[in-house]
């Protein structure tokens, strides 16, 4: 193969990679995706995988809020038992 020939190719190649990455992509529909889920087992792992990773994601990131609510509580507690009269400030 030639160098002209390989660089022809080479661009017909790039050319197609571009519109792939440029286009726009249709919605899947929500039945559509069931179906793929339910028939595809590599798309079904790849699938639960996402939603596992959300899910413990999600988790986390509640648990963080709440260690933060008990943090700012014990704080306010601590600053009540410094200054009992103040409760205006630890509140």
């Amino acid at each position: 193969m030639n160098s002209r020939h390989l660089r022809a190719r080479l661009r017909q190649r790039l050319t197609r990679f571009a519109r792939a990455l440029t286009r726009t992509h249709r919605p899947v529909s929500p039945l559509d995706e069931l179906v793929r889920i339910e028939t595809d087992p590599a798309y079904r792992a790849l699938f639960f995988s996402q939603l596992d990773a959300a899910l413990d994601n999600r988790h986390a990131a509640e648990q963080s809020a709440v260690v933060e609510e008990i943090e700012a509580a014990a704080e306010r507690l601590r600053a009540l038992i410094r200054s009992p009269g103040d409760h205006e400030r630890a509140a």
